[in-house]
């Protein structure tokens, strides 16, 4: 196999199988994968370089190719815009014959490359972004909602901060459509386990000083601070909020925290704080051997975002070798009747909304004293399975859904 490099594109595909008669049942002579991430702002350490690396890792494993035609894989930098993500989209379905793009890094990114993608009927599989609304009202046949959502990452946090005792909640939210979705999610949640909602502040994305959104959190005098945000801006909430000292006061809970904002936060600072995650690198032999193999690629271990995306290209390519073809319809067909079992689901599947429903696990982030290596920054709570994990088909307003 060999690799090259044409600016943001990355070509993976078996040497000498790029020409010849095309597979029986394939639309041209490869199967195109494009991964669209965010490689350079506030999503690259959740996505990313680390996306990319996921998806490549699941071509070679498959054996580079599918159906006897090679497997190309095409990524590009979003940026965290819109129209760049859908603008490259369109390039990529009109001019490389992409059969099917992945990754999406956030949800108005989404938005707009699913419209391109159900326009040209592409298979789309986010496996980064957050937002509910994916396979609610905003659901489409040829799209899979794959890793977390903010249903499923409120409803596990919210629970387990109300039990504790905390009834008065104060959301500090993204001002975009990500943060919308999270805010009416944890508001839904925290109504559905006895509490409050008394207040909520919107911050624009990427902010960069927390203070005064934090401290009008804290004059709130809540039980709890909802943190409705992602990445690099609940990371510095949460610095933010150890330095005004609302910690010792008011509790501090991250309604989606990634592995890799606890390790630049540190254990010192990020200690005791629960989240709801889709994967854990130590959690089973067969997700800390994968995780091993990533580390060896990146000097980290992947968030869930990116292993998400390594299970996600192995089933779509799965799908695509049962089928026959690279057709949307058949494809979508076969995945959505494959089961997903793998170091990332033990038992998952994908509903006629695109919703991959999978166990989610709480966790609380260790002291610094109870880890014992590097990495090791979680203690799994709970277990919580995929069909209360992630919310009805009859309450998402998915127009597929069959009433």
């Amino acid at each position: 196999m060999k690799f090259r490099t044409t600016c943001l594109t990355t070509l993976f595909a078996s040497a000498g199988l790029a020409s010849g008669a095309w597979a029986q049942g394939l639309s041209d002579n490869a199967v195109r994968i494009g991964v669209i991430s965010d490689t350079s702002s506030a999503y690259a350490d959740i996505g990313g370089k680390g996306t990319v690396a996921a998806a490549t890792m699941a071509i070679k494993d498959f054996g580079g190719k599918v159906l006897g035609k090679p497997i190309e894989l095409l990524s590009v930098d979003h940026q965290n815009k819109a129209d760049i993500g859908a603008t490259r989209a369109r390039e990529w379905f009109d001019r490389e014959n992409v059969d099917m793009v992945i990754g999406l890094g956030n949800t108005a990114v989404h938005n707009a490359v699913a419209t391109v993608a159900k326009e040209k009927n592409k298979v789309l599989i986010n496996t980064e972004a957050g937002s509910s609304s994916i396979t609610g009202e905003n659901c489409a046949a040829n799209i899979v909602h794959y890793t977390y959502d903010t249903y499923a990452t409120a409803n596990s946090t919210v629970k387990a901060v109300t039990e504790g005792g905390a009834k008065s909640w104060y959301i500090v939210a993204v001002d975009y459509a990500f943060g919308q979705a999270l805010s009416n999610d944890i508001t839904a949640a925290v109504d559905k386990n006895g509490g409050k909602v008394i207040g909520t502040v919107k911050h624009p994305l990427n902010a960069p000083d927390f203070s005064s959104y934090m401290l009008t959190a804290q004059a709130s005098k809540s039980d709890v601070i909802a943190l409705a945000n992602g990445v690099n801006d609940t990371i510095n909430s949460i610095k933010s909020a150890r330095q005004f000292g609302i910690t010792d006061k008011q509790k501090v809970a991250a309604a989606l925290m990634f592995i890799s904002d606890v390790h630049a936060l540190g254990l010192k600072t990020a200690q005791g704080m629960y989240a709801t995650t889709a994967f854990y690198w130590d959690r089973t032999p067969e997700s800390r051997a994968w995780s091993q193999k990533y580390f060896k690629v990146m000097n980290k271990m992947p968030t869930m975002a990116q292993a998400g995306t390594y299970s996600a290209v192995m089933h779509y390519l799965k799908a695509v070798e049962a089928a026959g073809t690279d057709e949307t319809g058949a494809v979508m067909t076969a995945m959505k009747k494959m089961p997903i079992k793998d170091f990332f689901s033990d038992d998952g599947k994908i509903r006629e909304d695109g919703r991959m429903v999978h166990d989610m696990y709480l966790v609380q982030v260790k002291k610094p004293e109870e880890s014992k290596a590097p990495w090791d920054y979680y203690k799994i709570i709970a277990t919580i399975p995929g069909e209360q994990a992630f919310r009805p088909l009859s309450e998402g307003k998915c127009p597929l859904v069959k009433s």
